[in-house]
């Protein structure tokens, strides 16, 4: 998910095992603790010339329970040493610091697990990405609630059982808020479900998973022989099916997706994905279709639109190169919230 709500949840790690030694600086030790995975990001882009392995990277050994376990201990042994010296000799014990990163670490992976995009949780043994799509990278409801309880902790001393009450009330609002998530999800998927066989698509296989910021308006792309068929659904719909659907050729035959990059592209986009010709010569654009579109009406509103090319012997992308989102896309989205 989104930084903040991975800092809040290490936060909240950090203050269960050492809030009551340490107070306030439990909190921050755990949001960084939180934050380590995602660092990926910047060693992937160190790493790797290429933008497709790049990005492949995100989510990988990171963010797996491997590295929770090794990272753990590392970072802990660090931090004890760091911070178990003059008058906070003895305040601390290396186990404490150990379990406080395990927990921050490893929350943050299987957080993101809900998500769409997708965690490889098994790596370096498996790239298998687990994704249960039941609720948005970002999403208020789950992240503003526990934000609250975490900020009241700081208030009370560290002696106080009120910080404990507060940070279980913010795991436990958050939680409920996902297991809800996950009701819905299956809700979902059956209205989907029943909206493609309405429609007469015989599909081979279907996604769905929340529009940003929210659980209401939802979106889902199905799959046939030649062509991947995408609609919406709010919760607000008057009818009891998504109606609405945009029909796209999948043009995978465009490229030679045999390609070890190009493979490792549609691995990214688990197979969801279409490709058409742009007008420079040797570019094209291809469109990663399990993340919806801002504008339910405009593919090309879509955030994962990338130009793939192919320079220095190999294929490569620049990633997010679709149009800016302008304020009547902003306005289509709002609309198709509240339901047709």
């Amino acid at each position: 998910m989104d930084s903040l709500t991975q800092i809040v949840l290490g936060a909240a790690c950090g203050e269960l095992v050492l809030g009551k030694k340490i107070g306030n600086k439990a909190l921050l030790f755990g949001a960084i603790g939180g934050t380590i995975p995602d660092l990926d990001v910047f060693i992937g882009s160190f790493l790797y010339n290429n933008e497709i392995q790049a990005m492949a990277f995100h989510r990988g050994f990171m963010h797996s329970i491997l590295f929770a376990v090794l990272g753990c201990f590392a970072f802990g042994w660090i931090t004890y040493k760091l911070y178990n010296t003059q008058k906070r000799t003895g305040t601390t014990q290396l186990k404490d610091w150990i379990l406080l990163f395990f927990w921050a670490i490893f929350t943050h992976p299987l957080l993101d697990c809900f998500t769409p995009y997708g965690t490889q949780l098994f790596a370096p043994f498996s790239d298998y990405r687990i994704a249960f799509n039941n609720i948005s990278v970002v999403d208020p409801l789950y992240t503003l609630p526990f934000l609250f309880c975490m900020i009241v902790v700081l208030i009370f001393k560290r002696t106080n059982l009120k910080r404990l009450q507060w940070t279980k009330a913010g795991i436990y609002i958050s939680s409920i808020y996902m297991v809800l998530t996950l009701f819905n999800k299956l809700y979902m998927d059956r209205v989907f479900k029943k909206s493609f066989e309405k429609a007469g698509i015989t599909f081979q296989r279907f996604s769905a998973q929340p529009t940003i910021l929210n659980n209401i308006l939802w979106y889902a792309v199905a799959e046939t022989a030649t062509e991947y068929h995408l609609t919406f659904y709010s919760h607000f719909d008057k009818s009891a099916t998504a109606n609405k659907m945009i029909s796209i050729a999948k043009n995978h035959e465009i490229i030679d997706m045999n390609d070890k990059n190009l493979q490792t592209l549609a691995w990214f986009s688990n197979d969801y994905f279409t490709i058409h010709k742009k007008e420079k010569i040797g570019t094209y654009k291809y469109t990663d279709l399990r993340y919806p579109m801002l504008n339910p009406d405009d593919i090309t509103t879509s955030v994962f639109n990338f130009t793939v090319f192919f320079e220095n012997g190999e294929w490569d992308i620049l990633p997010f190169d679709g149009n800016t989102p302008s304020k009547e896309d902003f306005a289509k989205f709002t609309e198709r919230f509240w339901g047709i």
